[in-house]
């Protein structure tokens, strides 16, 4: 599909393990449009992985970066960005996105992003939640989307991402992303 009038910038956003990633890829690859993932394009830039600039920097000096690599994808044209779960909650990050783009905000219920965040490798990726038992994991996303809702909840469009546990459901609910966008002339 190449049929897209929309130039600027879609961001989506929400917690980890709601399918920003996931998501992303099939719809900028449904939309030929260019796909990042705002934790990796900073990984690049700085050769360190998210962990190790969180560890070297500390997590401020980390939030600076991530806006100055936030600032320079914004003005991307025919981008999907994946942004990290923290992004939209720091400085003034969702009215940049906002302003140079749509933002969507994929939910999914605590309990769906529990389980994907359980699955092996998950946690081991997100140190944040390596230690932590099923239970206190649940409790955990509860507590900080509840934290983060007044960021996330500022989301040109709020989208349910429940239905993306298999490539024929990702690509199905890409497609019904891509009809919203449609609907509000965001693309």
């Amino acid at each position: 599909m190449d049929n897209f009038a929309y130039m600027k910038p879609i961001f989506l956003i929400g917690y980890m393990g709601c399918g920003k990633t996931t998501l992303g890829r099939v719809l900028s690859r449904q939309m030929n449009y260019e796909f990042i993932d705002l934790d990796i394009y900073i990984e690049n830039r700085y050769r360190h992985t998210i962990k190790e600039l969180f560890r070297i920097y500390g997590e401020q000096h980390f939030r600076e970066i991530e806006r100055r690599m936030l600032e320079e994808v914004s003005d991307f044209e025919r981008t999907v960005v994946a942004c990290g779960g923290g992004t939209p909650c720091h400085f003034d990050n969702i009215k940049l996105m906002n302003d140079k783009g749509v933002t969507v905000f994929l939910s999914a219920p605590v309990e769906r992003i529990a389980a994907r965040l359980s699955l092996p490798g998950a946690k081991a990726k997100r140190p944040i939640i390596a230690g932590k038992s099923n239970g206190e994991l649940t409790q955990f996303i509860r507590e900080n989307l509840k934290a983060r809702e007044p960021y996330y909840s500022q989301a040109t469009i709020t989208f349910d991402s429940t239905d993306i546990e298999t490539a024929a459901a990702t690509e199905a609910t890409a497609a019904i992303l891509i009809k919203k966008l449609s609907s509000i002339n965001a693309i």
